[in-house]
């Protein structure tokens, strides 16, 4: 499905979960991927980058944890030490900076708080997709 793994190691993912279509998971710091968690097509993790003001400009990973029930749409991307929350949900095109608390739904740029998911979820997601 031209997923892109940026490592051989540092993915872990739980039941009933699938990675889309065209997805980039940078997974040199570790991504954690929870139980009926939806990644969208086009969705970028990213755990590493550099840091800015060290005078060496420094490369640094932070590993990302996408906990049970999140959906993460289209063309998101989730940036370096992010953890998102139990049933959360990242709108698509979202740039996600900081962690979602869980049931937030959140979109924008950077996203940004829109509203709460309702707090009982039951469903497994039946498709059959990349990396179940």
């Amino acid at each position: 499905m031209r997923c892109q793994f940026d490592f051989k190691n540092g993915l872990s993912m739980g039941e009933n979960s699938a990675v889309n279509a065209r997805c980039r998971l940078d997974n040199r710091g570790g991504i954690h991927i929870g139980d009926n968690v939806s990644i969208s097509s086009d969705v970028t993790i990213l755990t590493a980058d550099h840091d800015m003001d060290a005078p060496n400009f420094q490369g640094r990973v932070r590993g990302v944890t996408i906990a049970d029930y999140v959906w993460v749409g289209t063309r998101a991307m989730i940036m370096p030490g992010v953890t998102i929350g139990k049933g959360a949900v990242v709108a698509a095109g979202s740039i996600v900076t900081k962690d979602v608390p869980p049931y937030h739904v959140v979109a924008g740029i950077p996203a940004k708080f829109v509203k709460e998911r309702q707090r009982v979820l039951t469903y497994t997601p039946t498709y059959k997709r990349l990396l179940q």
